[in-house]
C-alpha cells in the first residue's frame, strides 16, 4: 500500500503500535521531516524504506526473577529492542527505570538509528532495559538483579551482533556486574558492552562523552552566529552523567552554568558551577535517592525550587539533559521571552513536538538529541574500536576523535537543513541520519 500523506502514514503506525505514545511522536517527528525527501527520491519509496525503518528486526520481552535481601522472589519484565542493523551490529543503552515499557524503548531504539547513523561509525540502533528500579536497592540486591537480567539477554547479543551500554539507572556498576555475569556465562573476553571500566576495557572520557559532545556541537551552532560560550549564562536540567559533562565543559569553555535538576525540582545558583559543585553532582547521584535538593543545603549559593523546572531561569543557552519530554510548550515560551539564543539536547526527545515549533518559529538555535547527544554512543564506538585492537588511546585522543566527530554531524545538519539563513536541524539530521541507513538497505536486499 502507498500512504498519500504524513498522516495516512502515521494512522497506520498508531494502528500496529497501540498505546505506543513515545514512539509515534519519535515516528512522526521523523517522518514530517522525511516526507517530501522520500517523494523527490522515489527509489525509497519503491523500497518501502519508511515502512521496514519503522519495523524493528527483532524485539526480545523476558521474565527477569531474583531474590531480595530477605530472601524473597521479585520480578521485573527485561526487554531489547534490535531495531535496525543495516550499517553495522545494533548499538544502544540499557535503561533501569519503573518508567520503561515498550512504547519508551521502541522510541529510544528508533532514535538510536539515526544518531548512530549520523557519527559514521558503523553501528546500527538498538534499546533496551528494565522497569526495575534501582533506587533504594542494596549493592547485593543490583547485582542479583543484573546478573539475572544478563543470564536471559546473553543469548541475544554479541561484540559482533549487539552492543548494549548503559542508560539511565545503567552506569559502571550496573555494566560491571552485567559484564560478569556474561563472562561466567559465555567463557570469552570480548567487547560486548561498552560504558566498562577503565581496568578491564573500557575507554578515557566515556562517562563525560555525551555531554561533551552535546557542548562541542552547541559550540559549532553558536559559530554561525559568531557566538561562543565564553560569558554565557546556561540552564542544564538533570544531574547525571550528561549533565555532569556538560556542566564542566561550559564551564571550562567559559560558560557560567546556574541550574541544574532533578524529579524533585531544580536548583539555581547565581554564582555558578564551579569544580566542586561539579563534582559533588556524581556524589549526589551515586546516592541513588534521585534528588537535588541536597545540593542547596551544602552550598549556599545556591537555592532549591522544589517541583518546578529550570527553563524559567533567563539563560543564554538551554541544555535539556534529564529524560523525554521534560521541556514543553510553556517552558518553551519562557526561554523565548528570556531571550534565549541555544536550546541543544543533552537527552533523548526531551522537548515536546509543540516547544519545538516555537523554537522552529522564532528562528532559534535548536538542536535535536539524535544529532546533539550522539557523543556517547560515539565514544562507545571508539571504546569497541579500542576493544577490537586490544589497544587503549589517551584521554586527548578520544576527545579529539569526539570532537571530530560532532563537529561532522553538524556539518550533515547544516547540509541538509539549511534554507537561506536559517538551519533546521531537526531536519538535517533527519535526512542526513536516513541517507545512509535506507541506502544499505537497498543494498542488502528485501531483509
Amino acid at each position: 500500500m502507498s500512504y498519500a500523506s504524513v498522516e495516512e502514514f502515521m494512522q497506520m503506525v498508531v494502528a500496529k503500535n497501540p498505546g505506543e505514545t513515545e514512539f509515534h511522536q519519535a515516528v512522526r517527528e521523523v517522518v514530517e521531516f522525511l516526507w517530501d525527501f522520500v517523494q523527490e527520491n522515489p527509489v525509497y519509496k519503491h523500497h518501502k524504506i519508511l515502512e521496514r525503518i519503522i519495523e524493528p528486526e527483532r524485539t526480545i520481552i523476558f521474565r527477569v526473577p531474583w531474590r531480595d535481601d530477605r530472601g524473597n522472589i521479585q520480578v521485573n519484565r527485561g526487554y531489547r529492542i534490535e531495531f535496525n542493523s543495516a550499517i553495522g551490529p545494533y548499538k544502544g543503552g540499557l535503561r533501569f527505570h519503573p518508567s520503561v515499557n515498550l512504547s519508551i524503548l521502541k522510541f529510544l531504539g528508533f532514535e538510536q538509528i539515526f544518531k548512530n547513523s549520523l557519527t559514521t561509525l558503523p553501528m546500527g540502533g538498538g534499546k533496551g532495559g528494565s522497569d526495575f528500579n534501582p533506587k533504594g536497592k542494596s549493592e547485593n540486591e543490583i547485582m542479583s538483579f543484573c546478573q539475572s537480567f544478563m543470564t536471559e539477554l546473553y543469548r541475544h547479543i554479541g561484540a559482533n551482533v549487539d552492543i548494549p551500554a548503559g542508560d539511565i539507572g545503567v552506569g559502571g556498576r550496573e555494566i560491571g556486574y552485567l559484564f560478569g555475569q556474561y563472562k561466567r556465562l559465555k567463557n570469552e573476553y570480548t567487547g560486548v558492552l561498552t560504558g566498562k571500566g577503565l581496568n578491564w576495557g573500557g575507554s578515557l572520557i566515556r562517562p563525560e562523552a555525551t555531554g561533551f559532545g552535546n557542548v562541542y556541537f552547541a559550540q559549532e551552532m553558536l559559530k554561525t552566529r559568531s557566538e561562543s560560550f565564553k560569558g554565557k549564562r546556561v540552564a542544564i536540567s538533570g544531574f547525571g552523567n550528561v549533565a555532569w559533562g556538560a556542566a564542566q565543559k561550559a564551564t571550562e569553555l567559559g560558560a557560567k552554568v546556574v541550574t541544574l535538576s532533578g524529579p524533585d525540582g531544580y536548583v539555581y545558583d547565581e554564582e555558578g558551577l564551579n569544580n566542586e559543585k561539579i563534582h559533588y553532582m556524581l556524589e549526589l547521584r551515586a546516592t541513588n535517592n534521585d534528588v537535588v535538593a541536597p545540593f542547596a543545603d551544602k552550598f549556599k549559593s545556591a537555592e532549591f525550587i522544589a517541583g518546578r523546572r529550570p527553563w524559567e531561569v533567563k539563560v543564554d543557552i538551554a541544555l535539556p539533559c534529564a529524560t523525554q519530554n521534560e521541556l514543553n510548550e510553556a517552558d518553551a515560551k519562557n526561554l523565548v521571552d528570556n531571550g534565549c539564543l541555544c536550546i541543544c539536547e543533552g537527552a533523548n526527545m526531551p522537548c515536546t513536538p509543540e516547544a519545538i515549533s516555537l523554537f522552529v518559529k522564532n528562528r532559534m538555535l535548536y538542536a535535536p538529541g539524535k544529532a546533539a547527544n550522539a557523543g556517547g554512543v560515539a565514544v562507545s564506538g571508539l571504546e569497541m574500536s579500542q576493544n577490537s585492537m586490544r589497544f587503549n588511546w589517551s584521554r586527548e585522543e578520544v576527545d579529539q576523535k569526539l570532537q571530530s566527530i560532532m563537529k561532522n554531524i553538524h556539518a550533515t545538519c547544516v547540509k541538509y537543513g539549511q534554507k537561506g539563513d536559517y538551519v533546521n536541524y531537526v531536519k538535517g539530521a533527519n535526512i542526513g541520519g536516513f541517507i545512509k541507513v535506507a541506502d544499505s538497505m537497498i543494498d542488502q536486499g528485501c531483509v
